[in-house]
Order: structure tokens, then C-alpha cells, then sequence
């Protein structure tokens, strides 16, 4: 059973960059938490072998980071939790995660590193096997889960008309969650960072695995993004582990995280003039550090896994733009080039 870690670190204390051992778990899950503790619940059971399908324990391992705040994790809660997983509290001096990330890689053992930097998103029960299957597919492949909000429109729209914690854990409890895991579609929508759906290029995701050796070459995240969330710095890393050369994308296209309501930076914790403000702000410091604006990385990638039938409304409503595009496109008005020209009469 796993003892209740306190490790007390300053801003910069991010561990040290070592390869994993050989015979180690094939990823290590990085999950990231900061006053959260009933979502994160929901979030690390979502990630255990008990509720994961087709894989065990040995597998995979998940290290927890937490940034101290008022409202941590039970600590009899974290004494339960599973052998392949490690809690490590921190006390931060920044209102960023990248530290807790980067140190969270460093004292992991994975062959590959899944960063899911937001500890409130819950995943789908293939989201293990199907990280795993991505990976044999290449020793460059990155894969990535779409995201997700739960309820049905983003949730920093729906504060606005009172939708808040309970209505939001009613919704889950709803579904008979966890023993219906894909009922999460059925109850959710695209997050704004997905929101373009499957075919068209999106900005992040919130549960993307990465070769170490990649994950090394990129110098993990990137700690000049210190503002409250880690403002673009998923994006950055989003954009910048796409767009690495030789990689291979990979798209989860069944599986999906869903954010579960907690007044986030940019997910209604603040009045909507104050998180617009916010924004811009994350904006400005991303054209800042890079030299020129974000845009999506274009990718052409892979899509694995199973269709379980609750996602397929999502795959509907991702084609249907593209296909209208496609039609009213002038090209698709030309009359088909015959493959054999006719003979003439002359033979």
C-alpha cells in the first residue's frame, strides 16, 4: 500500500532528467493537481487497472504531483491508491504546473511520458491499452486523446447560467459512472481546444504521450510560461511534440478526457471579463516566447482504436463541415477524368 508522500520543493525543483531503466513500465502517466481533490478522485480512478481495459498494473505507472494548496488530496485517499501509483506534494512559488510537470518526468520510469496536465479530466476505460498500441506503431509516434467538457456547451458558457460542481457531478452520477465509462460521450461536448471535432486541427490535448527521447529533445515544458495555469504551455507542448520531426500522430479517435467543473483558470473560475483579460494575456506571452502568434499544428495523423457507439455522434459532427467543404469546393465540380481513353474510329 502506498504511504502518504510529502516532498516540500521550490520553484525550481524539477527532476532530473534521466532515461527510464530498462524493464520499467512502457508509460508513466503525469498527472497534475492543484485544489481539486473530488475531481481528482474521479480522474486517478479513471486511471486505474481496476477500471482500465485489456491492461494491468505493470503496464503503466501514474505519479501524481500535486501543488499545495488549502484543499489537497485525503490523505487516507492517497494511502489507497494503487501499487502503480506515487503522490508527491510540492509547495510551489509559482502559479504554473510546468515545475510540477517537469519534476513529475523526471522521477518517472515510463519508456514514454503521458503529461495530462490538468488532474480534473477523467479518461475513457481504452485510454491505457490504446496509448500502449499507439506506441508499437513507432518509436516516433505521439499520441493524443481529444478532449472533452462534461455537460452540453463549454463550461465557461454554462456558469453563466448557473451551472456549477453539483450540477456537474450529478450529470457523471448520472451515467452510472464508472461501470459506464463511454456513457462520459453521452453527456459531454468538445472542449474549445477541440472544438474544430476529429478532422480538422486542433490546438491540445490534455492526455498526450511522448517518447522520452522526444520528450528530452524538446526540454520538456517550457518554464518560461509562469503565468497562472501555465497560460499556452500544453499548447506550446501540443504544437511543439506534433510538429517534432519524424513524428507519427496518433488520435485516439473512441477515447476522450472530460473535464469535470472546478473553477478552472479559463473554465469559469473567474467573472468572463477577468478570464477574456486572462487570455490575452497567455496570448501575449506565448507570441512572446516564440516570436509570433499560436496557430495548430497541421498534422495528418493516425486515428486508433475502437468506435464504441456513444462517440459517433462526434464523428458525424466532425465530418459534416469538412464533407460541406469538400462539396462546395469548384474542384468537385469537374466531371471525372476517364482511367481508358475511347478508341477512335481508326482504332
Amino acid at each position: 500500500m502506498l504511504t502518504y508522500i510529502r516532498k516540500m520543493m521550490n520553484a525550481n525543483g524539477a527532476g532530473q532528467q534521466t532515461p527510464a531503466p530498462t524493464g520499467g513500465p512502457s508509460v508513466s502517466f503525469i498527472v497534475i493537481l492543484y485544489d481539486m481533490p473530488l475531481q481528482a478522485e474521479k480522474t486517478l480512478y479513471s486511471l486505474s487497472a481496476e477500471y482500465q481495459q485489456g491492461v494491468t498494473a505493470s503496464d503503466y505507472e501514474v505519479i501524481v504531483v500535486e501543488n499545495e494548496s488549502a484543499n489537497n488530496l485525503d490523505r487516507h485517499f492517497v494511502a489507497r491508491l494503487p501499487e502503480n501509483f506515487s503522490y508527491h506534494l510540492r509547495a510551489e512559488r509559482e502559479p504554473t504546473p510546468v515545475h510540477a510537470i517537469n519534476h513529475g518526468v523526471g522521477i518517472s520510469r515510463g519508456r514514454h511520458v503521458c503529461v495530462m496536465i490538468d488532474g480534473a479530466r477523467m479518461v475513457t476505460p481504452g485510454v491505457v491499452r490504446n496509448i500502449l498500441r499507439g506506441h508499437r506503431l513507432s518509436d516516433k509516434t505521439v499520441v493524443t486523446v481529444p478532449g472533452y467538457h462534461i455537460g452540453d456547451q463549454l463550461q465557461q458558457e454554462a456558469v453563466d447560467e448557473g451551472y456549477g460542481v453539483t450540477e456537474d457531478q450529478a450529470l457523471i452520477s448520472s451515467i452510472g459512472w464508472p461501470a459506464n465509462g463511454y456513457g462520459l460521450f453521452d453527456i459531454a461536448c468538445f472542449s474549445g481546444s477541440c472544438a474544430a471535432g476529429f478532422f480538422r486541427p486542433n490546438s491540445e490535448s490534455n492526455c498526450i504521450s511522448i517518447p522520452r527521447d522526444i520528450w528530452a529533445a524538446l526540454g520538456g515544458m517550457d518554464t518560461r510560461f509562469n503565468l497562472r495555469g501555465g497560460g499556452l504551455v500544453n499548447l506550446d507542448l501540443y504544437k511543439r511534440a506534433c510538429e517534432f520531426p519524424g513524428v507519427e500522430h496518433v488520435v485516439l479517435l473512441g477515447e476522450g478526457t472530460f473535464h469535470q467543473f472546478h473553477g478552472g483558470v479559463t473554465t469559469g473560475g473567474e467573472a468572463r471579463e477577468v478570464r477574456a483579460a486572462l487570455i490575452e494575456e497567455m496570448k501575449a506571452q506565448y507570441e512572446n516566447v516564440r516570436g509570433k502568434p499560436y496557430q495548430s499544428p497541421q498534422t495528418e495523423p493516425v486515428f486508433l482504436g475502437e468506435l464504441p457507439v456513444q462517440v459517433l455522434s462526434f464523428v458525424k459532427s466532425s465530418a459534416e463541415p469538412v464533407l460541406a467543404q469538400r462539396n462546395s469546393s469548384p474542384a468537385n465540380t469537374k466531371p471525372p477524368v476517364p482511367i481508358f481513353k475511347a478508341k477512335s474510329a481508326n482504332g
